[in-house]
């Protein structure tokens, strides 16, 4: 007679697997107290796995961060043409962009990004992959939206450069200063700026 030896699994009663589990502690924990601050025992512990498993599944605590990045995090790309806009209006056409932010990340992926842009080179891409979306848009848009350039090249550059960064950094601004940032109203403010 034969022993049968079980294998012990690697989900939890709800049935999430391990590796889910790591991912979910990790971004808790670097949302809240950052990636250095963060080990890889306190980890495993949040997970409720033995810490060797997040080393099997991460070898490094930096793929760790780079899964979360890639797995949690995506930017989404238009082609040129798919870009919306009000003709005369680029108050509206600009809320309108707003309205469609092409980053999908919870809101703890989003501190992570910002928090971990400067110092880890795979965050420091994606956010700058999602900088360079926004304000293409934002330009693509203000040109559409102001035909024949009511303000030169330069200053609907400048204007979209203003708004990519109102909208990839309005949490941040919001905690700094304590105050919700409107898109619409900045997309006003804009659209004064220009003279429309």
């Amino acid at each position: 007679m034969r022993a049968v030896r079980r294998r012990r699994s690697s989900r939890d009663p709800q049935g999430t697997d391990a590796r889910t589990r790591i991912l979910d502690a990790a971004e808790a924990l670097f949302a809240e107290r950052g990636y250095d601050a963060t080990s890889t025992a306190r980890i495993a512990r949040q997970a409720g796995v033995p810490k060797g498993l997040v080393f099997h599944y991460f070898p490094q605590k930096i793929d760790v961060l780079v899964a979360l990045v890639d797995e949690r995090t995506a930017v989404e790309e238009l082609p040129e043409d798919a870009v919306e806009a009000l003709p005369g209006d680029p108050a509206g056409t600009l809320s309108r962009l707003a309205r469609r932010f092409p980053l999908r990340a919870s809101p703890a992926m989003r501190r992570i990004l910002f928090r971990e842009a400067g110092t880890h080179r795979s965050v420091g891409e994606r956010l700058g992959r999602l900088n360079g979306e926004v304000f293409r848009r934002a330009r693509r848009a203000l040109e559409l939206a102001l035909p024949g350039a009511r303000g030169d090249q330069a200053r609907l550059e400048v204007a979209a450069a203003t708004f990519a960064a109102v909208l990839i950094y309005q949490e941040n601004l919001a905690q700094l200063s304590g105050q919700h940032v409107d898109p619409d109203a900045v997309a006003e403010l804009i659209a004064h700026a220009l003279g429309a």
